[in-house]
């Protein structure tokens, strides 16, 4: 599996970028699938993860389920796939050898992430993106995030890939028996086993049979200048071939799975066929050539009736042609209708409003409440205008008061300062 070298700028102008095979240089390379290219990323750090062993000891530790090939490339659960990434986040830059401290659930996000990314710089990593963009949990930067990590956490754990290694695949002899059906060795031992099982009574050692044939065939070779006789009766050798002939049948089970079970089907499917095609074709040439007659017939009334009912046709024509001018006129009549209906309803609801006013002029003309109003109004003015002569009366009053006790005032000043003659003289 080749790494795939991903920077930031790639991600935000949507352009994949990967591996130079000579030169080892980053390409450019743009095409339509750059969109989806957050989904391979996203498929390369699942393997990348299962090769750190997250099953083992981040997710069965925390309880977690395994995130799908596709966890961050598609939105499902904005706050759980940001609570998976800042876990996957920790667990991988601690596997990376930098020590670092799991993030809660409730921590403030923003400082979660100026952390992750601090620490994805420190490994020499670029990260030119807005951390607002981590927030959401899954897209091609999050993708991006987690499979740096994954890479940091690889060099530093020493993994390496080696070439694979392609299993040598060895082709099976086939034994094919003399009734063209396939017998293999577990076939025939399961049925052997089955049959020892069913005839206990009557079990038959190969094994100890085997040795004896092998101590006879060294007899015979030992003894090859003997001539060999027989010394067993036949009739009991045959006796003893009916005992055992029901043991010695091995019954071959066919396997429907068999290609020539498979050819000798379709050799009956195709002569039932060829037979039923045979009955089926002369059934259908009969019917095809009656469907054929009705045909002829029913074309043949058709031109009958189209001549014999022409001028009924035409008549329906022209009783088509005045149906649609008389309901244009009807609809121009109804038009003018509707018109006029607008303006009686206008005209309605003016003779409305000057009934109104003149209802309510009437009623104010026959009414006294405002001569009533008037009068009150004049007797309360009155009673004002008395109240008001009443105070100017106290208030001249005062002043005449004031002013003769000033003029006293000043008289007996001028008194006071004026010296007699013969008080003058008596000094």
């Amino acid at each position: 599996m080749a790494a795939a070298v991903v920077t930031p700028s790639g991600l935000e102008d949507g352009v994949s970028r990967s591996r130079g095979e000579g030169a080892g240089e980053a390409v450019v390379e743009r095409g339509p699938g750059a969109a989806y290219h957050m989904f391979v990323v996203m498929e390369d750090l699942v393997e990348k993860l299962k090769l750190l062993r997250y099953e083992e000891d981040l997710l069965r530790k925390n309880n977690l389920k395994p995130p799908s090939r596709h966890y961050f490339a598609l939105p499902t659960n904005p706050g759980e796939q940001f609570y998976m990434f800042f876990t996957l986040a920790a667990w991988l830059i601690n596997k990376a050898g930098h020590p670092f401290e799991q993030p809660q659930e409730y921590d403030d996000p923003n400082a979660t992430i100026s952390n992750i990314l601090s620490e994805l710089r420190s490994f020499g990593r670029t990260a030119d993106f807005a951390p607002s963009k981590l927030k959401s949990g899954y897209g091609a930067h999050v993708c991006y995030v987690l499979d740096c990590l994954a890479e940091e956490a690889l060099k530093y754990i020493g993994f390496t890939w080696k070439r694979p290694t392609y299993p040598v695949e060895e082709l099976e002899e086939e034994t094919v028996a003399e009734d063209d059906a396939e017998l293999t060795l577990n076939k025939v031992d399961e049925e052997f086993v089955e049959e020892e099982t069913d005839n206990e009574e009557n079990f038959i050692d190969l094994s100890l049979l085997k040795a004896q044939t092998y101590r006879l065939d060294m007899n015979e070779s030992a003894k090859q200048e003997d001539i060999l006789e027989s010394t067993t009766d036949a009739a009991e050798w045959n006796l003893e071939v009916e005992r055992v002939l029901p043991q010695l049948k091995v019954t071959i089970r066919t396997d429907n799975k068999d290609w020539r079970i498979h050819v000798d089907q379709m050799h009956q499917h195709k002569s039932g066929i060829e037979s039923a095609l045979k009955e089926t074709k002369g059934l259908l040439d009969k019917l095809h050539s009656e469907i054929s007659r009705t045909l002829e017939k029913i074309g043949s009334r058709e031109k009958y009736i189209n001549n014999q009912l022409e001028h009924l046709v035409q008549e329906y024509r022209a009783a088509q042609a005045q149906l649609s001018e008389a309901r244009e006129r009807y609809q121009q009549g109804n038009g003018g209708v509707t018109e006029r209906t607008r303006l009686l309803s206008e005209v309605t609801e003016e003779l409305e409003k000057v009934k109104q006013e003149m209802e309510e002029k009437g009623s104010s003309m026959t009414d006294g409440a405002p001569l009533v109003k008037i009068k009150q109004s004049l007797t309360k003015l009155k009673q004002e205008t008395i109240q008001m002569d009443i105070r100017i009366g106290v208030v001249e009053h005062t002043l005449l008061q004031s002013k003769l006790k000033e003029k006293s005032n000043m008289t007996r000043d001028m008194h006071a300062t004026i010296i007699p003659e013969s008080a003058i003289g008596s000094y």
